[in-house]
């Protein structure tokens, strides 16, 4: 599923690299092999940017240099709560047969994520979430899983807007009141 994003002028944004993983390729040809190198490098600013890319060269400080170029170009905003710098809702991102799982985290909690997930999401300044990486365990479909779930989140404000509710309905609607079991006694004693 496509979800389409405004793109972010990157010449005002103080972004920081992190190279995720550096693979050696070998082309075999007529006069013997040709070495080169792939990096996957993600770039944010740690307020709510962040992008990815890949950069291929003989070198391995070129192919990095190309993959935050390539980074560059892919910057998207992502939605962060004021309350506890974490994401409004839980959410699932796929690309290929990697998939990850984010979930919204409280207060202290910090980010709990591996490899690809927590490149992308520490670029993204987000300080507490929980997250789970489902399926292939490749850096690249990681990455982009990853990134495909930040895209997927929703502000609060754009979804109370399309509801036709407030602000407050919208995150109240989400909290479940507790359940009350048939035959119990009013103070919660048996």
């Amino acid at each position: 599923m496509k979800h389409f994003s405004e793109k972010v002028d990157v010449g005002s944004l103080e972004l920081k690299d992190q190279v995720v993983a550096i693979n050696r390729v070998t082309k075999v040809v007529k006069g013997g092999k040709n070495l080169s190198f792939s990096a996957l490098v993600v770039i944010g600013d740690g307020a709510g940017h962040v992008g990815y890319g890949m950069g291929k060269a003989r070198e391995v400080s070129s192919a990095i240099k190309k993959g935050i170029e390539a980074a560059k170009k892919n910057v998207l905003r992502i939605p962060i709560t004021e309350k506890g710098a974490t994401i409004p809702h839980a959410v699932t991102g796929r690309f290929g047969s990697g998939s990850v799982l984010l979930k919204p985290a409280s207060e202290g909690t910090g980010v709990i994520a591996g490899g690809g997930v927590r490149a992308v999401i520490t670029a993204a300044g987000i300080q507490n979430i929980l997250t789970k990486s489902l399926g292939s365990t490749t850096a690249h479909n990681v990455v982009k899983a990853t990134v495909d779930a930040l895209v997927q989140l929703k502000r609060p404000e754009r979804v109370a807007r399309l509801r036709g509710k407030s602000v407050e309905d919208v995150l109240v609607g989400d909290e479940k009141p507790a359940k009350k079991l048939p035959g119990a006694a009013p103070g919660g004693q048996a």
